[in-house]
């Protein structure tokens, strides 16, 4: 194992990206002693701790339809959630797609998985080691998108997606110390997000308007995520980190297309073998 940090953005369904990149270091036995996941990047981050190559792609990619997590506009009303979480945390890994607690827990490894407190509309680092519902409900809580999916209670307290607080924990990173910091994102090089629109804005304060802390970090997502990429390109330029990018055109958040997916999860596997050289070098300088 070296020392180190990978810090994993999430996407949703963009996340197969990262799903390829993740499979090719466990190939290689690649593992780093700190892992810090966001929403779909948690749930890749918990499974390169399992050690489970392949995983987190079949949990996403896949064609048989009673593995379908996209519940739909109508269950999106009356259950209020577009995705099945109930299926993806709690059948995908206690049944369907079996998730290794006890290597995950037995592991060295460090993993935090960021989740967004809605009460105080800040992010938060948590991790498990030995609760196998709590894991899961944090990865139910880091990945479960504002509007879409409804708040997780942990410990009394409701969460949302962590990338609404902080969408690339860079920060998070540096202040852990390890000299070494892995970044794999989701987006091309030179993306920045959108401004929140008046109608958006409005919508967070209205359905949200028991949490305005809340709703004011997701109207304030897209400055706290362009003010990050700045930070992150600088560092890179300075040597300080190694970053991983998709090149061609990421899928779409909710992407349901089996080609489309599995051609951007190669497209990770290949990205991450062609730097493979690179990255050793950085990790050992």
């Amino acid at each position: 194992m070296t020392a180190g940090t990978i810090c994993l953005e999430g996407g949703a369904t963009r996340g197969v990206f990262t799903s390829g990149a993740l499979d090719f270091l466990m190939e290689k036995e690649l593992y780093l002693s700190h892992v810090i996941g966001v929403s779909a990047g948690s749930c890749n981050g918990v499974d390169y701790v399992s050690r489970q190559p392949g995983r987190t792609r079949d949990c996403m990619i896949h064609k048989e339809k009673e593995y379908d997590y996209y519940s739909g506009i109508r269950k999106l009303i009356r259950k209020k959630s577009l995705l099945d979480m109930d299926l993806i945390f709690d059948k995908y890994p206690n049944d369907l797609f079996p998730f290794d607690y006890d290597t995950y827990f037995a592991s060295e490894m460090e993993c935090e998985i960021v989740v967004t407190n809605c009460v105080t509309g800040k992010a938060e680092y948590m991790t498990e080691r030995k609760d196998r519902e709590r894991l899961m409900r944090l990865c139910r809580a880091s990945s479960s998108m504002p509007l879409v999916a409804p708040m997780v209670n942990i410990g009394g307290t409701p969460y949302l997606d962590g990338g609404l607080a902080d969408s690339i924990p860079i920060d998070r990173a540096l202040e852990l110390g390890n000299e070494k910091i892995v970044l794999i994102l989701t987006r091309n090089p030179g993306y920045k997000k959108k401004m929140t629109t008046r109608a958006a804005a409005n919508l967070y304060r209205k359905a949200y308007q028991r949490y305005p802390k809340l709703a004011r970090a997701a109207i304030r997502r897209n400055f706290e995520y362009n003010r990050t990429m700045l930070k992150i390109n600088e560092l890179e330029k300075e040597g300080r980190i190694f970053v991983l990018r998709p090149t061609i055109p990421p899928v779409s958040r909710l992407e349901r297309k089996y080609d489309a997916l599995m051609q951007f999860y190669e497209h990770g596997y290949e990205s991450m073998e062609e730097r493979y050289d690179k990255l050793c070098a950085y990790l050992e300088k």
